[in-house]
């Protein structure tokens, strides 16, 4: 990604806030790299190179400052709008893919070969994908160091270290210190208890916390969703572990994470899954200049500035919700959700006392697939098309993992019995993070779009007016679908 230096400097020089998680400044003198917000001494132009990126600074072989913290800069999509392979790397990597794997796996999993995404990823990032997941290692660890008590072998395991010793050794190259030196450097912020850690993940504002968490209410599955006050929470399972997320309003543009879990070890994946969810890594002033162009739009994005597309925490656990939801209210599917997770769902095994609501996890797929159609509570072919999808998934759990283009991803999930255009073009918005995914053929859509006689355009209509709003479709469908909710103002 090119970087206009003088541009950049300018940014630097005047800590211009726009600019952060958009650019990394390298300072040759010292070898340390920072946010254009770094309180320190602005540099001198001549000892400064620009980054698009942290890993690619770190590549370069700086080491993150123990100022302004890059680990807390918002999460901004350098690559977003320039390649999709790039971008469904990243998810991947921020769900572990590369560790495990390596880049010829990760490769292989994207539909392309393993020399192209190196050079996608030093086109578009600066770096490498081994650079980059290591950064994500380093950057995690050093926001744990500094956010958290947790003793160092923790921090260790939970940021996704293979062992101490690497760790260790990764902190004393890159700092010339032991990882707990740098915790008696930084302030510690929060406590933790037992299997409990806290941390605050920044955003690009404005943030429409109100439309997020009434989405999320009113979709809350009982027994393993609940809002109560302005926090939302909810259990998660990562290969048989259990874990209880909360999450609210934190201070300077963040959201305040909690998690307690039975393995520390998860809690990279889900991070990378609170991010996704809670939509961290849209640029809503981007989005909205964009779609503003369109005068039916414009006064939507007004009415809320910052609406996020709410992400999903599982896709087969959206792909049931969706096929539940097919010819029923939200209530209703919310409901015979509940009666799944009644019936099929693990008791919650986490440490620390109950949360009142959240009693299960989701069911598995293996588990909702030995289901005899005919006990659930639902008609017949609906029953079937959900042990179907579920027998298909338990058979291949990489079934909603990324594809190489919008399109891939839809035909194979409507390969899926059960699964039509709109069921995938929902499960590609809100699973797949795909910001064009566009299910033309709601209902919702049309009526908000109705002309002054009440005529709705049909779906083809409906699809060709919404090419100006490529590549931001999915933000477009939920502005449109929210047209018709009371704000909060």
């Amino acid at each position: 990604m090119d970087l206009d230096a003088r541009a950049c400097y300018r940014a630097v020089s005047t800590r211009d806030a726009r600019f952060d998680g958009r650019l990394f400044v390298g300072v040759r003198t010292t070898g340390i790299y920072c946010r254009p917000v770094c309180p320190a001494r602005t540099p001198k132009r001549e000892h400064v190179e620009f980054f698009p990126t942290a890993a690619a600074a770190h590549e370069a072989g700086y080491r993150p400052c123990l100022r302004c913290r890059p680990e807390t800069a918002p999460d901004f999509a350098a690559w977003r709008g320039t390649s999709n392979t790039v971008a469904r790397a990243l998810a991947l990597i921020d769900l572990g893919g590369l560790d495990e794997a390596d880049v010829d796996g990760l490769a292989s999993r994207l539909g392309v070969g393993e020399r192209q995404l190196r050079r996608l990823f030093k086109q578009h990032l600066g770096a490498s994908p081994i650079a980059v997941a290591q950064t994500r290692r380093v950057l995690i660890a050093k926001q744990l160091i500094h956010e958290t008590t947790l003793p160092m072998s923790e921090v260790a395991l939970a940021s996704g270290f293979g062992s101490i010793r690497r760790f260790n050794e990764t902190f004393q190259r890159l700092f010339n210190r032991p990882p707990s030196a740098l915790r008696r450097a930084g302030a510690v912020s929060t406590a933790t208890t037992d299997g409990e850690v806290t941390l605050n993940l920044r955003y690009r504002p404005p943030y429409d916390w109100a439309s997020m968490l009434g989405f999320l209410e009113v979709r809350a599955i009982p027994g393993v969703e609940t809002v109560r006050g302005n926090a939302y929470m909810r259990t998660l399972a990562f290969d048989g572990q259990h874990a209880v997320v909360t999450i609210r309003p934190g201070s300077s543009n963040t959201l305040r994470v909690t998690v307690r879990t039975t393995r520390m070890s998860a809690l990279p994946t889900i991070i990378a899954r609170v991010r996704r969810v809670f939509d961290l890594s849209a640029d809503p002033k981007a989005i909205a200049a964009h779609l503003s162009e369109d005068p039916s739009l414009a006064p939507l994005l007004t009415a809320r500035p910052g609406l996020r597309v709410p992400g999903s925490w599982d896709g087969f656990e959206l792909a049931v919700r969706a096929v539940l939801g097919q010819q029923v209210t939200v209530k209703a599917a919310v409901r015979l959700a509940g009666f799944l997770v009644a019936t099929c769902g693990e008791r919650l095994a986490v440490p620390g006392a109950p949360v009142a609501g959240l009693t299960h996890v989701f069911p598995t797929a293996g588990r909702l697939a030995s289901l005899d159609p005919t006990t659930l509570p639902m008609p017949r072919a609906r029953a079937t098309a959900l042990t179907s999808l579920a027998a298909s998934v338990d058979a291949d759990p990489a079934i909603f993992n990324a594809g190489r283009t919008l399109e891939d991803v839809v035909a194979r999930l409507r390969a899926l019995k059960g699964i039509g255009e709109w069921t995938a073009q929902y499960i590609a918005m809100r699973e797949m993070r795909e910001p064009d995914a566009f299910p033309a053929a709601d209902v919702g859509l049309m009526r908000a779009l109705a002309g002054p006689d009440g005529t709705r355009p049909n779906p083809q209509q409906l699809q060709m007016r919404a090419e100006r709003w490529r590549p931001w479709r999915a933000y477009a469908a939920l502005h449109l679908w929210m047209a018709d909710v009371p704000t909060s103002s």
